[in-house]
């Protein structure tokens, strides 16, 4: 992964947009369709600049001085971010980039996802923020809960995201809930260092895990897949396991 993916809060923020022409007036609506106040280069509070012209050089020389992030319009070279293809399912904002490598790549793929996310998506995340308290009060501990959601959105599950209908479910979901499996531990031994080979079993699994043990030698691509704050430990481990959902990657 070249670049970390963030979504900026702009909603009422100054963001510079310099330029004329098309490629400024795209910036200047997406700008301001995300709630921000396009402001010129005069604009000391700003941290946030698009540039496009013909001569962007030593507007994004004199705005990167200041220490404001700058995009130039088509030039990947000069960008300390770039733009994503976005998907807007508001509150739920999927975005699509390639580092600057395709643009036309990133609108293609966002359109593909257009097709599978239902329209009703923001809703069930609206529905799910709603319920956040009464969820917390049922599941105090964190990692319950996280294992309660990940059993509701699962494929399949009550809260299945790709299916139609389950803003209008959430309710009786908090009607229904039982504590998760708390704890269990499982052996992945594992014949390529090519996460694409996983098996779906073994990526759930990955994308679930609370901890993982972690043999040497297994590929940095592999233990990736994993949640960020999963925790991470080396295998052989002493002791008795770790509480939670605990996966020992091995190589095979």
């Amino acid at each position: 992964m070249r670049s970390l993916p963030l979504f900026h809060q702009v909603t009422g923020q100054p963001v510079i947009v310099l330029g004329e022409g098309e490629a400024a007036a795209a910036r200047r609506r997406l700008v301001e369709r995300a709630g921000g106040v396009v402001v010129g280069e005069a604009d000391p509070t700003a941290r946030l600049a698009f540039v496009a012209g013909d001569d962007p050089e030593p507007a994004a020389a004199r705005l990167r001085a200041r220490g404001v992030l700058v995009n130039v319009a088509d030039r990947p070279d000069l960008c300390d971010f770039t733009v994503p293809s976005v998907l807007d399912r508001d509150p739920v904002l999927i975005a699509v980039g390639t580092g600057g490598a395709s643009a036309g790549l990133a609108k293609q793929l966002r359109l593909r996802l257009e097709a599978l996310l239902p329209a009703t998506l923001g809703r069930l995340a609206e529905a799910l923020q709603a319920a956040r308290e009464r969820l917390g009060d049922r599941f105090p501990d964190p990692a319950s809960r996280r294992r309660a959601l990940d059993a509701a959105l699962a494929q399949g599950g009550p809260l299945d995201p790709l299916a139609d209908g389950t803003a209008d479910r959430v309710e009786a979901w908090l009607g229904d809930l039982t504590e998760p499996r708390a704890t269990g531990l499982f052996e992945l031994v594992l014949t390529s260092d090519d996460p694409d080979d996983l098996t779906l079993r073994e990526a759930r699994l990955l994308g679930t895990a609370d901890v993982l043990l972690v043999e040497p030698g297994v590929a940095s691509a592999i233990v990736a897949r994993a949640r960020a704050d999963a925790v991470r430990r080396p295998w052989p481990h002493e002791g008795p396991p770790p509480p939670g959902l605990v996966v020992v990657l091995r190589r095979g």
